[in-house]
């Protein structure tokens, strides 16, 4: 095991969830190949900051503003509330519900509120990650690159949102890794 309690609580010291995410998160890494210090510190700086340290797996607003946004695959009446950011990293829209549900072989369509879950809040943020080249981006070091393909860029900064924190959560991750 790479990932344990000690661990999340060194990365992230207000975290009152790191007993139930340990084991999900350290299976959701050996699953998606996030398996060195430079890839788990770069997917954990931006698990603490998408689920507020483990805090939420479901995303606080409700999503509203995801109405018929097709670009998330919300064409149908209501996909913007029912498809709102799930899991550690925030699965968000119709598309990528179907795609995160196809690759873990569960019904998200049906189900959204599974990716609430820890073993699936966990597995959904890891293929997530893996499947939008963030692993490849931390082994090149280019951690913005990583928090962009996660979180997109903010228009007003030109940075992901929550840059700044994303960042002080990967030098605490580095230096507990030692990457």
């Amino acid at each position: 095991m790479i990932i344990d309690a000690e661990l999340l609580r060194d990365i992230m010291p207000y975290t009152k969830r790191a007993d139930l995410f340990a084991e999900p998160l350290d299976a959701a890494c050996a699953e998606f190949g996030i398996d060195t210090p430079k890839r788990i510190a770069a997917f954990l700086a931006n698990v603490a900051v998408e689920s507020g340290s483990l805090k939420y797996v479901r995303e606080i607003a409700s999503g509203a503003a995801y109405e018929g946004r097709a670009d998330l695959g919300n064409t149908e009446a209501g996909d913007g509330v029912r498809f709102r950011g799930r899991g550690l990293i925030q699965i968000t829209g119709r598309s990528n519900y179907e795609r995160c549900g196809a690759a873990l072989d569960c019904d998200l369509l049906s189900t959204p509120g599974l990716l609430e879950s820890p073993d699936l809040a966990a597995r959904s943020a890891g293929w997530f990650f893996a499947t939008h080249g963030c692993n490849e981006l931390a082994d090149a070091d280019d951690f913005f690159g990583v928090c962009k393909r996660i979180n997109g860029l903010n228009r007003k900064t030109h940075e992901p949102n929550g840059y700044e924190e994303r960042q002080a959560y990967h030098a605490r991750a580095c230096a507990v890794l030692g990457c």
